[in-house]
């Protein structure tokens, strides 16, 4: 107990050791769908699919993908957005031991050679509206075949009409691939699927996932999930929301592609049995406002920029959001101002999590109806275990309390990563005290665990700035301070050089609309809120800050932003 002292603060219903059944995702799919076969499975733009057809969809591509060539170990990248074609092709993809390569739909040239060539992808599932970039760069990747899925497919019948008729032929977003050689639109491939696949002997510890990772940081790497621990991870979320089958609604704003949408969203659904609405696009707040209150969802996985947008549109209160139970946050820092202002507009249990790609994705969460401390991310999910080391050698434990890198070790954790065998021995570092046992993963996060076993984020490693004096300044408590002032909206703060090695914080801010304040004003408060040395010494306002496709605030791009000043002082 005194290595694991979060287990003291779960809930009743909440173990330490989950029994975990020895199949894959796409087996359990298959007994909901015979159990449940008229059970909604999507609800997409109004049109609804059942288990049962879901389940009918993944065979007949699972055969199609068959006759394409795919075999057990090959990687097939599939570039959607929110929409059932993606839910149908990672499915498929997994039921005949192939690899997933979730692609961010908004990369671009280079981006996506390197993901497509790296991963050595030998097909790939895009949308109409991206087939124009894949066609340019077809050439320089292993791609043999190209599906292209229209996003149109599966919306009720008025309104495929209408986008056929206004987008597509009004505004010439019509695609054309009669003339390309190995390309298929996504309709034709399962209209002439073969009756059947033949079944591939899966195994639990067999790749299923290449979830890449770090591209705002670095070189993009791929994170080599198995079967079982995307399994394992879907499971453990689904104790820890304590969450019935067949009857809670998922609003699947979070991307697919990316590991928390996957799981919180995705996998989550399958494995209780519920509905997932999909958004495709998880910028259009007007669209998830809309969905909540036609389709009431009950469960809404985000990040801190999803309800940062809420609370800020004007008339909130004019909509009902009142159906939302239990909301996740993850993926950044939840300021504790957004989380309090969430949940008094729709009464829901907002709660701050965390997790990373090489997790499956979650590792820790707040209790959805236990002890919510604020500011912390919560406890170590079941059979997770978490350790703080010093920060400098990553040795030795910390006492609680102490500040220092988080590890994490348990069954959602990954294999390592892929073709990249020194970044694989950096991140997974066996245990000193015992090396026969998992290896930890080495976050690069920087955290310190309260003595009832709650984590708190201090910030990433490579974000800290180095103040005057040698004290390590972390950027998540000054952008914590600033979202408590009533005009801010949104503040990032980075390190800018000023000498030849301390740093001085500049904090990067976007007001809320209609309020103002001054650089002048906003050092003041900070004065009033934090020590001298991290208050700071430079305020920019932008219309907006560098984000993800799923609204996590980039540090890394305003850095280069200032370096690049310097070079050119």
């Amino acid at each position: 107990m005194t290595d694991k002292p979060w287990l003291k603060s779960y809930e009743p219903h909440v173990p330490e050791h989950l029994d975990y059944p020895a199949t894959i995702l796409p087996d359990v799919l298959r007994r909901v769908a015979r159990d449940r076969a008229y059970r909604t499975a999507i609800i997409f733009k109004g049109a609804r699919l059942t288990y049962g057809e879901l389940d009918q969809a993944v065979d007949r591509l699972a055969a199609a993908l068959q006759r394409l060539g795919v075999q057990p170990g090959d990687r097939v990248a599939v570039q959607l957005p929110n929409c059932p074609q993606y839910v149908i092709s990672y499915y498929a993809i997994l039921r005949l031991g192939g690899v997933v390569v979730p692609c961010n739909p908004i990369y671009q040239q280079h981006e996506l050679v390197h993901q497509l060539t790296d991963s050595g992808a030998k097909i790939i599932i895009t949308l109409s509206a991206t087939y124009p970039l894949i066609k340019r760069i077809r050439s320089n990747t292993p791609l043999q075949h190209v599906i292209v899925a229209q996003i149109k497919t599966y919306f009720p019948p008025a309104l495929r009409t209408a986008f056929t008729l206004f987008l597509e032929r009004s505004k010439g977003h019509h695609t054309d691939i009669k003339d390309d050689a190995d390309t298929y639109w996504f309709t034709d491939v399962l209209r002439n699927a073969p009756g059947r696949y033949q079944p591939a002997a899966v195994q639990p510890s067999d790749l299923a996932i290449l979830m890449y990772t770090g591209g705002t940081t670095g070189v993009s790497k791929g994170a080599m999930l198995t079967h079982r621990n995307i399994l394992a991870n879907a499971f453990q979320c689904k104790v820890w929301l304590n969450a019935p089958e067949a009857q809670d609604i998922g609003l699947v704003q979070l991307p697919l592609f990316h590991a928390y949408g996957m799981t919180t969203g995705m996998n989550l659904a399958v494995v209780t049995a519920n509905t997932m609405i999909l958004v495709p696009d998880p910028r259009d707040i007007d669209d998830v406002l809309h969905t909540i209150m036609r389709f009431k969802p009950t469960l809404y996985p985000g990040v801190p920029a999803m309800y940062t947008a809420i609370n800020n549109v004007p008339d909130i209160q004019k909509y009902n959001l009142k159906s939302v139970k239990l909301c996740i946050s993850g993926a950044a820092g939840l300021p504790v101002d957004v989380q309090q202002r969430f949940q008094s507009l729709t009464g829901a249990r907002l709660v701050e999590g965390y997790g990373l790609s090489e997790a499956s994705p979650v590792v820790c969460a707040n209790p959805l109806f236990g002890e919510n401390r604020l500011g912390t991310v919560g406890l170590p999910w079941p059979d997770t275990e978490v350790k703080i080391v010093d920060a400098d050698e990553g040795v030795q434990r910390v006492a609680p309390g102490e500040v220092g890198e988080l590890c994490v070790r348990g069954p959602q954790v990954m294999r390592g990563y892929w073709n990249m065998p020194t970044e694989t021995a950096n991140a997974l570092r066996p245990d000193p005290d015992d090396p026969a046992s998992p290896p930890w993963l080495y976050t690069g996060d920087i955290a310190v665990m309260d003595a009832d076993g709650y984590v708190r984020i201090v910030d990433r490693k490579k974000d800290l700035i180095l103040g005057a004096g040698g004290y390590n300044i972390h950027p998540r408590e000054i952008e914590d301070v600033l979202y408590a002032h009533p005009a801010v909206y949104e503040a990032a703060a980075i390190g800018v050089q000023v000498g030849d090695r301390d740093e001085r914080v500049k904090v990067f801010v976007v007001l809320k609309p209609g309020h103002t304040a001054t650089a002048e004003d906003l050092i003041a408060y900070c004065r009033d809120n934090l020590a001298p040395y991290k208050v700071p010494k430079f305020v920019e306002f932008r219309d907006s800050l560098p984000k993800t496709i799923i609204g996590k605030i980039l540090r890394r791009p305003l850095r280069e932003e200032e370096l690049r000043k310097m070079h050119d002082v």
